[in-house]
This record gives structure tokens, sequence and C-alpha cells, in this order.
């Protein structure tokens, strides 16, 4: 394995604007996928995500938004050492991909900067297969939670 990127696409039968939302915006980014999510949709906004209860043990994470074009691109750095500015070398960057296919929307999430980050080979593994495992567990719960607010829409 070169455990340098992780790709995922999934169809969500909803708009690329309403996914959109629920891959950019905290009050919906928070319904998949972390428990807390404070940031602006957008570039150069920072924030922070939290998996977790924040004053039980729970992990914080720093957020810093890359990109953000509605209704196609959304992008984000995380995992930089709290305090620093998040860039190439100390973060790892997350985008999502919005196309109109059909009646919804193929997402495609691309997480890269594995190897950038200088951990020896034995963390570079552990972390890769961590973000593997939890973008497994999470990426799932976006589609149907998307279609239910295209529904009410």
């Amino acid at each position: 394995m070169e455990f340098g990127t992780i790709q995922r696409e999934i169809y969500v039968e909803a708009a690329p604007e309403v996914v959109f939302e629920v891959v950019s915006s905290p009050e919906h980014v928070t319904e998949w996928w972390p428990d807390e999510a404070r940031y602006e949709a957008v570039p150069g906004s920072t924030g922070e995500i939290v998996f977790g209860e924040r004053d039980a043990g729970g992990t914080v994470m720093g957020f810093t938004v890359v990109d953000a074009r509605p209704p196609r691109t959304f992008s984000f750095r995380w995992t930089h050492p709290a305090g620093d500015t998040a860039v190439e070398g100390n973060s790892l960057l997350v985008t999502f991909d919005l196309a109109p296919s059909g009646g919804g929307t193929l997402l495609k999430m691309t997480e890269t900067g594995f190897r950038e980050m200088g951990w020896e080979a034995a963390v570079l593994e552990q972390q890769y297969k961590e973000h593997i495992s939890g973008w497994d567990l999470h990426l799932p719960q976006l589609a149907p939670y998307a279609e239910t607010l295209a529904a009410g829409s």
C-alpha cells in the first residue's frame, strides 16, 4: 500500500445544492460525521470539529476551510497541531467534488497528504487505516441524511 490517498464515491438521491449543504454546513455535517462542528463554510475560515464529548475525553480537531464553491466543491484541511496554521505538510486535505447524476448527485471524496505529514512508516500506516475506517463508517450515513432533506424540500 502506498498510504497516500483515500478516495470514495457515493451516489446521493438529492440535488447537488442539497448535498453541498450536507458536506459543508456545520449543522448538517454533525448529522453524519463529527459530534460538534464550529466553522464558517467560507474559504479561510478556521474552527474545529469534535468527536465524542468535548469535556469527557473527546477528540478536538482543528479545521480550516480551503475552498467552497457551491454546489460543486468543498474542501478543508484538518489534523494539524492545535494553534498551527493548516498547510500542506502538517494537515490532511479533504475534498468533496459533487456532480449532477441522473436525479441526484455523484459525490467524490478525496483525502490526501498522508505521506507529506512526515510520520514514520508505522504511524503513517496506522493513521491511513484509521481514516479509511472512519470514512467507511461515516460516509454511508451522508446519503440517507441528505435524502431526508431532499424529500422535505
